[in-house]
């Protein structure tokens, strides 16, 4: 099963594993998981990492090193190409974070399933939200 993580899975991952319940675990960990991690979830760092200050930079995780985590734990990172960037998503989300509809945008083009615990998501046929 493929599984593109969301941005705040990345950061825990990385971070604070222990935030990961029980069931998240059990879906990264499984054998038959790949888990990839999108160039946009890399960008989302990018940007709120260079506009945070010391404080709010306790809760977000260094793009670069976002990068090594994932090369480290044999993640598999993907880009994205701009006629990837042009696609709509199928089924539309109702609000307009870019950074959700985007990543969504990718898990469809990779044929993934995004995990993610962003309650905004729930439902989305795409997303493998887990309590």
């Amino acid at each position: 099963m493929k599984l593109l993580i969301d941005t705040h899975i990345l950061i825990w991952l990385a971070r604070t594993p222990d935030r990961l319940n029980a069931a998240e675990s059990a879906l990264l960990a499984a054998r038959s998981a790949r888990v990839l991690i999108s160039a946009v979830s890399i960008w989302e760092l990018r940007l709120k990492w260079d506009r945070s200050g010391d404080a709010r930079r306790s809760e977000l995780l260094d793009p670069q090193a976002a990068l090594e985590f994932a090369e480290r734990g044999g993640f598999e990172l993907k880009v994205l190409t701009p006629a990837d960037c042009a696609i709509r998503l199928n089924v539309p989300i109702g609000h307009r974070d870019p950074f959700d509809e985007q990543l969504l945008i990718h898990a469809q083009l990779l044929g993934a399933h995004f995990l993610t615990r962003d309650r905004l998501l729930t439902g989305h046929p795409l997303a493998a939200t887990i309590r």
